[in-house]
């Protein structure tokens, strides 16, 4: 029985080892299988996180644009207290709602009171407006501001020009006078 002993175990080991080899091999093919997956994906990935870094970096000197499709302004139904409570919730005053959507303070008071509505561009805006965030508003803000601020100085600049005197006209009625010398005094 001794001599047995040792065959049967050597036996066990070799079926065991054969068993788990057959186990395992699919098993690693499969890792391998996802390890190159896993690498082309990394790569892909890191090729898509840099075209999205562009992305923003156009989206950034481009600015924010107020823009909504035509069938999203045809059923909007943009109220007073709608305007109004648009103009609250993005924490906005009336004139800062006037720069964002280019008209006039006196023309966002009549939309809160009720006498005119928004219409074409300007009812685009608002609904733009409605689905933008405080902090992409304020963005925005500060690039219309920047715009108008340029529009003022520019008004300015050509307001301050000096015009060029224009030659008088000589009349010839009128004799031309003469100055006097006077006389010096002695000390």
């Amino acid at each position: 029985m001794a001599k047995i002993e040792p065959v049967l175990k050597s036996e066990i080991q070799r079926l065991t080892k054969r068993e788990i080899r057959s186990t395992f091999l699919p098993l690693r093919r499969e890792v391998r299988a996802m390890r190159l997956r896993l690498s082309s994906l990394s790569k892909s990935f890191s090729v898509l996180g840099q075209f999205a870094k562009e992305q923003m970096r156009q989206a950034e000197k481009k600015g924010v644009k107020l823009e909504a499709t035509p069938e999203e302004v045809k059923a909007s139904r943009l109220t007073p207290d709608r305007i109004r409570g648009l103009r609250k919730k993005l924490g906005l005053s009336m004139r800062e709602l006037g720069i964002l959507t280019r008209t006039s303070l006196g023309a966002v008071l009549s939309w809160e009171k009720g006498k005119f509505k928004p219409r074409g561009d300007k009812k685009a805006a608002l609904v733009a407006l409605r689905r933008l965030r405080k902090r992409g508003v304020k963005k925005l803000l500060l690039e219309r501001g920047k715009e108008e601020k340029g529009k003022e100085e520019t008004k300015k600049r050509r307001s301050k020009r000096v015009k060029k005197p224009q030659p008088r006209k000589k009349i010839a009625s009128r004799p031309q006078k003469t100055r006097r010398a006077r006389p010096r005094r002695r000390k």
